[in-house]
């Protein structure tokens, strides 16, 4: 599966009946509590791969991205402007891009 399918699955999860459909109901709540959710998936993985345990890292890695993209789907951010971004990213170092960023 890629994030392209990914964002296809939400993007029709969000049309959904929230009494249905998980990504509906986070939804309905607000953007708030959609990046209270990623929030929460992210420490998750955090745990996970400083435990070493690579099968839940797995599975919390998934979690992360799919609450990314509802997260984005919030707000709005189709997945293409954030791969956009990364593409007009591309060639330049880390710390490049770091500094070149404004405040």
């Amino acid at each position: 599966m890629t994030l392209d399918e990914l964002s296809q699955i939400v993007e029709a999860r969000a049309k959904a009946d929230p009494g249905e459909s998980w990504t509906a109901k986070l939804l309905a709540q607000g953007p708030e509590k959609a990046a209270e959710k990623f929030g929460e998936e992210a420490v998750e993985a955090i745990i996970e791969a400083v435990k070493g345990d690579r099968a839940r890292l797995t599975a919390e890695a998934a979690d992360v991205l799919f609450h990314l993209l509802v997260m984005l789907r919030s707000r709005d951010v189709p997945l293409s402007d954030v791969m956009d971004e990364l593409a007009r990213r591309q060639g330049q170092s880390g710390i490049e891009e770091k500094a070149a960023r404004t405040k």
